[in-house]
């Protein structure tokens, strides 16, 4: 019996049809491979959305739109927005979608929040008013290290106690091997974080298994990863969470 939580991203920033046809650039899209995903073992969905061009996008109205129809499609499952700048905002525009769509859960790097620290105390406080439940992405033990003096300081909030831990790169390419946990596990030792973890490669679904055995939560997808430990393509998203939960069995 599955004893973690499992949540599908299944599209990220930045990679379009062309890296794989089965990746949802639409809502339509999106809202479809949630409830494949669901269907199939996923507890929550990692929300992007995307410009009509397929860009990136922090937009509250495609948010909204997306959450709606995700409500009426999959009620059962949770969603968790994406903050991520992919290179393309800053700090200003993160604190304002935050502020203005008021997530009942959302990913923030603290990486990215470091470029203005002013406006990263605001961002926390935002969620913490409107009950977002933060997930904290965590690039590096350097990452690791930022989260734990911003908790020490108070800026972030006691209960925004959960991390995501990120395994290998995705530029400059770096695939993720089960080890690249153990640094983060370590890091955080003794701090009474709740954690997940995901994995960049082919090594994913090795990986995420090393996480579940570990006692962790995992995040799965083509944000990430699209193959096989073999090399083999899986077809979708759902694919995908059905392979890695027959594993686990």
């Amino acid at each position: 019996m599955k004893h973690f939580k499992l949540t599908v991203a299944p599209n990220g920033a930045r990679l379009q049809k062309a890296d794989h046809p089965a990746l949802p650039i639409s809502i339509e899209d999106t809202v479809a491979t949630a409830v494949a995903c669901h269907a199939a073992g996923a507890d929550e969905i990692h929300l992007h959305v995307r410009n009509a061009d397929g860009s990136h996008s922090l937009d509250t109205g495609q948010y909204r739109e997306a959450i709606a129809e995700l409500a009426n499609a999959v009620p059962d499952m949770s969603v968790q927005i994406t903050t991520e700048s992919a290179g393309v905002f800053g700090v200003e525009a993160q604190l304002k979608c935050l502020t203005e769509l008021r997530p009942a859960a959302a990913s923030i790097s603290v990486r990215e929040m470091a470029r203005d620290a002013e406006l990263a105390k605001r961002a926390y406080d935002v969620c913490a008013d409107a009950g977002t439940q933060v997930q904290h992405i965590l690039y590096t033990p350097d990452c690791v290290a930022q989260l734990l003096a911003w908790r020490d300081a108070g800026m972030i909030h006691a209960a925004q106690n959960d991390v995501i831990f990120v395994l290998g790169h995705y530029n400059p390419p770096v695939v993720a091997t089960p080890d690249h946990l153990d640094r983060f596990l370590s890091a955080i030792d003794g701090r009474g974080l709740a954690w997940s973890a995901c994995a960049f490669g082919l090594h994913e679904h090795e990986c995420l298994s090393h996480a579940v055995a570990r006692g962790g939560n995992v995040r799965i997808g083509f944000e990430n990863n699209h193959q096989a430990a073999d090399g083999s393509i899986f077809d979708d998203n759902a694919a995908s969470i059905t392979a890695f939960l027959a594993q686990l069995k």
